[in-house]
């Protein structure tokens, strides 16, 4: 809808009044079909979504008529790499992602005072709303009062964290808080015009495959094709197959198959749910006519062009089958037919993404023990996490209905999950407790151990809290490859718990389905689940309901009141949320003492001239890494280790071991966060002949070190650092604390063989070189160790530089290769030029106050 001025846009000619179907006026747009040009009916959806942005923003200083021309002519430009601009109207941030931006704005005030700005230059401070979705839940308890619980937990710990993000919401215009125990949403963007991948769907899902199943093929396929900077769009008539839901959590997996964006274009089940959800019929017919006028609508009964897609992938529906994905990476899809077979497989290969390296007569081996009185046992592959979680699978009712019915009918005939097993239940909102309730499942959930805990990230991100100290120690002591298994969406070394070496990610029903079985080393066609009533063998086909059962059950119980409802009180907080009394003043004041917010060093000796690019000599590696280094080996976001530097810190500051809290929860608080830089228990150093944990050579002494320790030594003796990688570094979800951490410890650029376009992104904003070896040349065909210290030629200006250029890298050793300097556009030079982000916007918010 047309929303910026008409006086200033060069394409006012095609703005145009909108009428709704009974030839009604509901406001204005920038017809992008006015245009007259037929390129536009050859173009993606998510292209012409680009297009009719830049048309409605066109104002010939941040997006001119060349840009649009560029995003017309996608179907060559595409091939360039070409720049364009991107104005979304909204930002939404998690709360983790959330606090350090608030932290950044709220410290740019003060460098703009200090360096002779207008602090309210950045009120409001971007044309977008920020919306910070405050929805976070603390440890599990086992109980049912365990939501209570844990809200309460949650304040006592985080009471500084929230009113922080309480007094942002007051300071800053347009800014919006979701208070905590909401639920959960995702969304950040950045743009490139990339190519675009079309993915057709043809077909049904057969009776009794889950969206979930769908999900993990679809990942698996996008990253054996290789989307990686890529928009991935889905077309086909099996569409209309997919519920929102259901194309809801393809979507949201798109950092796990690597692509910017799954998108799906509007069509009628869209408009479904908006009506579901409890939109106004007014605002609905407003939305399709402005998408019908616009050709970004899809309607099945209308014929239509074929739109051009850089590559193509096809799927009949019906040749999806139940699967799970692991045990360390969520594109990593086994068969449920096949998993027995996979799981040995995984027990005897050699150490890797599908290896444990376990000797053959230990792979059968039992440990029992005493867990309070009653007799248990471990193997490998016992699951001993067994959790209902993550944002867009707990979401999505055919899901969660069927794990309410598998529940039911396991109860019903007599199954038990083992008390050993840490269970939980986390929906990503409060709609799935009421249709869970209403339906009568949600008791059945919870006599099997999947009690509410709260609305949020829980197991999924690493907050499934500790488990029961007696099993911990039965883990540890044997040596013991516990399994966890998860509705969720990333299952990465490290990520899910310290003692789960082995982590699925499944169907909400699967999830039970392997809490009752107790181990992931069963073949569920052969192998019963366990004994019911009368000494019975029960199998997975006799809980399992029928995709019919399931549509039926979901149709009688998801209303539309049910989401009004929340959502009207989504925004009211609660008693604890209300009750926090925070700072009016519009300059936040920092606390010293505080350990969960603190103010970040980003701004501190910055000038008004930008520094310009620097060359790098003589830098030692601080870290050597392979393939497939995650985001969450780079910033673990779960529990702080006792014996960590950022524990060591915490206790330096009275803060009691029980009081840790997450990498997550203290992402105010740089200090935390850059102690816990590559602080995850499961990665591979080479510099440390492959021994995993968090450790690294200090090169020029040997001596082996915490990474952070390292890290300042270096620092302290004036001596820069890089990362040496292999391919898909970077990988996972999107975090601004990977490359913030990174750049705090003094690293100055990363070669790798490739990076996810997220992380890379993220590092070139902290002022981090990122660049990448040439085709078909990695660390081993050069022959580099790490050992090596290592200059990096750079031009003395920025001006002398362009995106993706040859730059050289010499050794110590005499090597000489050359590297692709990884700054894609002009904008990413000019952040670098300002050694940030962050320092450029800074500038230029005081140049425009003078």
């Amino acid at each position: 809808m047309a929303t910026s001025s008409s006086n200033s846009n060069p394409f006012s000619f095609v703005l145009r009044g909108l009428r709704d179907r009974d030839g009604g006026n509901c406001g204005s747009y920038y017809s992008i079909l006015d245009l007259g040009d037929q390129r536009i009916d050859k173009l993606p959806y998510t292209i012409r979504v680009l297009l009719e942005s830049a048309v409605r923003n066109c104002d010939e200083f941040q997006i001119t008529k060349e840009d649009v021309e560029k995003i017309m002519g996608w179907e060559k430009t595409s091939l360039e790499q070409v720049e364009i601009p991107f104005k979304p109207s909204r930002v939404i941030l998690q709360d983790f992602t959330g606090v350090p931006v608030l932290v950044d704005l709220a410290s740019m005030r003060d460098a703009m005072s200090e360096l002779g700005g207008n602090p309210d230059k950045i009120n409001p401070m971007v044309p977008a709303d920020l919306v910070i979705d405050h929805s976070v839940t603390a440890n599990v308890v086992r109980s049912q009062n365990a939501i209570q619980a844990n809200m309460e937990l949650e304040f006592e710990r985080n009471k500084e964290r929230f009113a922080f993000l309480k007094w942002g919401s007051s300071a800053f215009h347009n800014m919006l808080i979701i208070p905590p125990g909401s639920g959960i949403v995702h969304q950040p963007m950045s743009m490139v015009l990339p190519g675009v991948v079309g993915f057709k769907l043809h077909g049904t899902l057969r009776d009794g495959v889950t969206a979930t199943d769908l999900v993990l093929t679809v990942t698996q396929m996008l990253r054996k094709h290789g989307v990686v900077g890529k928009f991935v769009e889905f077309y086909g008539r099996g569409m209309e197959e997919l519920a929102l839901a259901d194309r809801a959590t393809i979507a949201n997996m798109a950092p796990e198959y690597g692509a910017t964006v799954g998108f799906f274009p509007v069509d009628h089940i869209t408009l479904e749910y908006l009506k579901m959800t409890g939109r106004e019929d007014e605002t609905v017919s407003t939305i399709e006519a402005y998408l019908r006028a616009n050709k970004m609508f899809v309607d099945y009964n209308e014929p239509k062009i074929e739109p051009t897609y850089s590559s193509y992938i096809e799927l009949d529906l019906g040749d999806v089958e139940p699967c799970i994905s692991g045990p360390k990476r969520p594109h990593d899809r086994v068969t449920l037919k096949d998993m027995k077979a996979d799981w040995h497989a995984c027990l005897e290969n050699k150490i890797g993404f599908k290896g444990y390296g376990i000797p053959k007569d230990l792979q059968n081996r039992v440990v029992k023990f005493d867990f309070h009185g009653q007799t248990a046992e471990l193997k490998h592959g016992t699951v001993v996490i067994a959790a209902i979680t993550s944002c867009t699978n707990t979401s999505n009712p055919t899901v969660m209905i069927a794990s309410g019915l598998v529940a039911k009918k396991a109860y019903e005939l007599g199954l038990e999950v083992k008390p050993w097993i840490k269970t939980s239940l986390a929906p990503g909102s409060g709609v799935v407790t009421k249709y869970l309730l209403r339906s009568g499942l949600l008791k059945y959930l919870s006599d099997l151990g999947f009690n509410l805990v709260g609305y949020g990230c829980t197991t999924c991100i690493g907050n499934s809290g500790d488990l029961d100290q007696i099993v911990a120690d039965a883990i540890t002591e044997n040596d013991i490859i516990a399994a966890a298994v998860l509705s969720g969406n990333r299952n990465f070394e490290g990520r899910i718990h310290p003692l789960t070496q082995a982590n699925y990610l499944a169907s909400p029903p699967l999830v039970v389905v392997y809490a009752l079985a107790g181990t992931v080393d069963i073949n569920f066609e052969e192998e019963p689940i366990g004994t019911g009533k009368g000494n019975r063998p029960i199998f997975l086909r006799d809980i399992w309901p029928s995709s019919k059962k399931v549509s039926e059950i979901v149709h009688s119980n998801v209303l539309v009141d049910m989401f009004k409802s929340t959502y009207e009180a989504i925004t009211k907080g609660n008693p604890m949320w209300n009750q926090l009394v925070v700072p009016t003043a519009d300059v936040y004041s920092w606390d010293p003492n505080s350990t969960y917010i603190r103010e970040p060093p980003f701004f501190k000796g910055m000038s008004m001239d930008p520094p310009g690019p620097h060359s790098i000599k003589d830098a030692y590696c601080l870290l050597c890494f392979g393939d497939c280094v995650t985001t969450d080996h780079i910033s673990p976001a779960g529990s702080i280790h006792k014996d960590s530097p950022a524990a060591k810190y915490l206790v330096d500051h009275s803060v009691k071991p029980g009081d840790f809290n997450s990498y997550g929860s203290r992402r105010g608080n740089y200090e935390v966060m850059m102690r816990g830089t590559f602080g995850n228990i499961r990665i591979v150093n080479k510099l440390l002949d492959g021994e995993p944990g968090p450790k690294t050579i200090h090169v020029p002494t040997r001596e082996k070190l915490y990474v952070y320790d390292a890290a300042m030594r270096y620092k302290n003796d004036g001596q820069d650092t890089i990362v040496l990688a292999g391919s898909e570094y970077g990988t996972g979800s999107s975090r601004d604390w990977d490359a913030k951490r990174t750049m705090l410890l003094g690293v100055k650029a990363v070669i790798a063989k490739s990076s996810e376009r997220i992380h890379r992104s993220n590092l070139v904003g902290m002022g981090v070189i990122p660049l990448c070896f040439k085709s078909g040349e990695d660390m081993d065909s050069i022959g580099l160790t790490g050992q090596e210290q290592y200059t990096i030629h750079l031009p003395s200006s920025v001006h002398e530089m362009q995106p993706g250029q040859d730059i050289v890298v010499t050794t110590s050793t005499r090597k000489s290769f050359t590297c692709t300097l990884r700054f894609d556009t002009e904008v990413e030079l000019s952040y670098f030029d300002h050694g940030g982000i962050l320092q450029y916007v800074m500038r230029k918010l005081i140049s425009s106050a003078h």
